[in-house]
């Protein structure tokens, strides 16, 4: 157990924390190997910095507003696809595609020569595109649709798993008799009961919109941008000088997501209080009873924008001319595909990357859990694990890319592979131990007593078992890597490129069909991984559903 304490504390604790510490220590003092500035110039020039105080108010604006969002979205949808199977198999492609794809084509609809645009150009008599500011409007709107595009499926998700520990159809049933709608029942009485599970995930959700890069870079305002992206420009700036107030920026960033988060505890705080006022007191009827129309509408029109934002992927990677306002395509072309605009390389750098991190995640993941049932007790390292996701990525990459340089770890390959590490193996982790815990132990009491030993146990039961979970967990953990832009941006300083690094590259401002060839394969790999994933679990255990742990 101590083995493996110091494992992963080396691999994924230590790389956050010191990264954090040094990216604190660069804020106050200046980068490492150079003249020591005063105590806190770097906070002083990064308040100094143009556009400084409008880009926290958008950091604030976009992050809050679009987890509120996103919340508030997922509550009467979650209660209405919980008996539907078929609606939550249809959130799963939107799970699988990273964000920076979906921010692409995204960006591809709500330009203003895009299918939007072309849609109401007739009816507005338009004969030229007309002056949107979107994608990059000044107020985040565009960010704040993207946001709640990605994270809506998994707050969805998360809420469909919690309800499970609840019995909602027994409560139901009695709502139901005293009068008390269904929509009612689940929002005033279900929902806040599985509240307390769901609070990590709404605090992931909540962390990535304040902190995210990716997407900020593709559908957020530029002039000035968001605080993640002001801190990331000063840090690739050639000027050595504007380390220290991109550090400071990133620290500023981690505070504001600490009061943003107190702020959110608060508030759903005060809603639990309205919530048991109006139960205790009888209240039949609810503010949101005149608002079901307006939400279904915005739901609607979300899943459109879902749906078109995949389709212009494809499209444009195939595209050769598209004259406004035409709604469809009149020319068509393979010539991006065909070798020529390079995307061969950075698929096969985003394929092994993601393999081996993803095989070296698995192993790990593994020699935890089973080192955890040998010993029967746990590691107790769960703060470890978790503190990655919570945690802007701007507030401890840049930390951790100078802790590598420390290491005497070049820029490159295995800089890279580290940083992954440290993202994928969270989610590999999450995803594998539940079903290894759930698993029956009378079946390993039973090898045990025919005198299989540890090492056989775990070969010819577990892991036969659990290969279902097992390969869903390698399929999260694969799209966890494709889906990685700073970890690969930083760490490996231009010497690796990735099909997310490359397809942002052009969807700033390059070519939109070798961007919708980027966004495609973006899309692609993770959707393959996951059909991999589900093929190999029927494959193993469809002819034997009665062993726990599969796929079934």
């Amino acid at each position: 157990m101590i083995w493996l304490r110091l494992l992963l504390l080396m691999l994924v604790g230590g790389p956050v924390v010191a990264g954090a510490g040094l990216t604190l220590w660069m804020a106050c003092f200046g980068p490492l190997g150079a003249q020591a500035q005063p105590f806190g110039a770097g906070f002083v020039h990064a308040v100094a910095q143009p556009g400084m105080g409008h880009g926290l108010w958008l950091t604030v604006a976009t992050g809050a507003g679009s987890a509120a969002l996103t919340v508030v979205l997922s509550i009467p949808l979650s209660g209405w696809m919980l008996t539907r199977a078929w609606a939550r198999a249809a959130i799963a492609p939107l799970l699988a595609v990273p964000h920076a794809a979906l921010a692409i084509g995204l960006a591809f609809i709500i330009a203003p020569s895009g299918w939007v645009a072309r849609l109401i150009a007739p009816a507005a008599q338009w004969a030229l595109p007309p002056l949107w500011l979107t994608p990059g409007d000044p107020w985040g709107l565009s960010l704040i649709v993207g946001l709640v595009l990605k994270e809506l499926p998994f707050m969805l998700l998360m809420t469909l798993s919690a309800a499970g520990q609840v019995p909602v159809a027994a409560q139901v049933a009695a709502g139901r008799s005293l009068g008390y709608s269904r929509a009612y029942l689940w929002a005033r009485v279900i929902w806040p009961q599985i509240l307390p599970a769901l609070r990590l995930p709404m605090f992931i959700v909540l962390a990535y919109g304040l902190s995210n890069v990716d997407m900020a870079l593709l559908l957020g305002p530029s002039h000035p941008p968001v605080l993640a992206v002001q801190s990331l420009r000063l840090f690739t700036a050639p000027d050595p000088a504007m380390i220290a107030p991109a550090s400071a920026m990133a620290v500023i960033l981690v505070v504001v997501m600490a009061g943003v988060v107190i702020a959110g505890m608060w508030m759903v705080r005060l809603c639990g209080v309205v919530n048991r006022w109006g139960l205790e007191r009888g209240v039949r009827r609810s503010v949101l009873n005149g608002l079901v129309a307006p939400i279904y509408g915005l739901y609607i029109g979300l899943a459109i924008l879902a749906v078109l934002a995949l389709m212009a992927l494809p499209i444009w990677s195939l595209l050769r001319g598209w004259s406004w306002p035409l709604i469809w395509p009149q020319a068509w072309t393979v010539q991006h595909w065909l070798g020529h605009d390079g995307w061969h390389r950075p698929a096969l750098s985003t394929v092994w990357l993601g393999a081996v991190v993803t095989l070296i995640s698995v192993g790990i993941c593994i020699a935890w859990l089973e080192t955890e049932d040998r010993l029967a007790r746990r590691a107790g390292l769960w703060p470890v694990i978790i503190l990655p996701l919570v945690l802007p990525q701007m507030g401890f990459v840049p930390g951790f890319v100078t802790l590598q340089l420390l290491l005497k770890v070049p820029p490159g390959t295995m800089a890279v592979l580290w940083a992954q590490l440290v993202f994928v193996l969270p989610y590999v982790m999450i995803s594998l131990s539940g079903p290894w815990r759930r698993l029956d132990p009378q079946m390993l009491r039973q090898a045990a007593a025919l005198g299989a030993g540890p090492w056989r146990r775990l070969w010819a039961v577990k892991l036969p078992i659990l290969l279902g979970p097992i390969a869903l967990a390698a399929a999260i953990g694969f799209a966890v890597s494709v889906a990685q832009y700073l970890a690969v941006l930083l760490p490996g300083a231009g010497r690796v490129v990735t099909v997310t690094t490359e397809g942002i590259a052009l969807a700033s401002g390059a070519s939109r069909s070798q961007a919708g060839v980027q966004g495609v394969l973006q899309a692609a790999l993770p959707l393959i991984g996951f059909g991999w994933a589900l093929g190999l679990a029927w494959v193993t255990s469809h002819n034997r559903r009665g062993l726990r742990g599969g796929l079934a």
